[in-house]
Formats: structure tokens, sequence, C-alpha cells
């Protein structure tokens, strides 16, 4: 998934994810920072709401069936994998996969997962911290590689 997709696919589902929560133009505006006129320009499909915009719409609303369908459990992490090109910028603690992960990999305490919405791998720990997260399989099984060879030489 690019970042393209993701903001088409926000875009095409902001007025069910409006509805889904009972808010008004005026309130759904108000809340992710744009104007009401922007707002129905992107509900009839006549415009795109941009990046910072749909980072907004899927942290403030992250736990709402319609973002939850588009990106899993973990909407901000696929959003923080696009945004860091699969950096390793931090640990995060995460539930090991256990609803929306399906297991590809497993070498030297380290397993290699992927979201079956967002199609995205991580890599997470014996403890299920989060350690990589990209969209590029061949990578990700690179850093898995390594990351389980840093483990036995230490």
């Amino acid at each position: 998934m690019t970042r393209d997709e993701i903001i088409s696919r926000v875009s095409e589902k902001l007025r069910i994810l409006r509805a889904e929560v009972g808010y008004t133009q005026d309130k759904m505006a108000d809340i992710i920072g744009i104007s009401k006129k922007t707002l129905v320009q992107i509900e009839k499909g006549r415009a795109q709401a941009g990046w910072s915009i749909v980072v907004t719409i899927c942290a403030l609303f992250r736990e709402t069936e319609s973002i939850q369908f588009l990106l899993g459990n973990e909407p901000l992490e696929v959003l923080e994998t696009i945004a860091h090109e699969g950096t390793d910028y931090r640990k995060e603690k995460t539930l090991g996969g256990k609803v929306w992960w399906r297991e590809i990999a497993r070498v030297g305490g380290f397993v290699m997962q992927q979201n079956i919405l967002s199609q995205h791998y991580r890599i997470v720990d014996q403890d299920d911290f989060r350690i990589f997260s990209s969209f590029e399989e061949i990578e990700t099984r690179h850093r898995l590689k390594e990351l389980a060879s840093e483990a036995m030489d230490s």
C-alpha cells in the first residue's frame, strides 16, 4: 500500500466514517481542521484529502470500524511505516499479531508477519515488540536475517 492509495481510500470513505461517528459536516470539518466546503468536495469525490488530513483522520478515528476496515486494528502503524519508509525508528509493544497478522517466517527469536488488510510487513521479537516495518517483503526478509545474525553474535 502506498501513501497515494491510503489517501484515496480514506478520502473515498470519509462520508461513511462521518456517518459512523454521527457528526454533521460542520462538526467533522472542524474536528479534522478543514473547511466545510473542502469536506463536501472530498465526500463528493471532487477532491482528495491531503496526507496530513488523512493522518489526522486515522489518528482521531483509529478505533472506528471504517478505519479498521481500511487499515486493520493498528492504523497508526500502517501510517508510520509509510511515513518512515520502513526505518527502525523505535521499538513498540504489539499484541503479537493474533488477529490481523499472518506469520511469514520465524528466525532466531524474531517473527516476520504480514498484515492481512494493508499487506505491510513487520518484524516482532520474542516479547512482541515491533522492531521493523515495511511494505517491501525483500527488505523485511533481509532485516530479519540481519537481526537474527546480530542476536547470534551477541
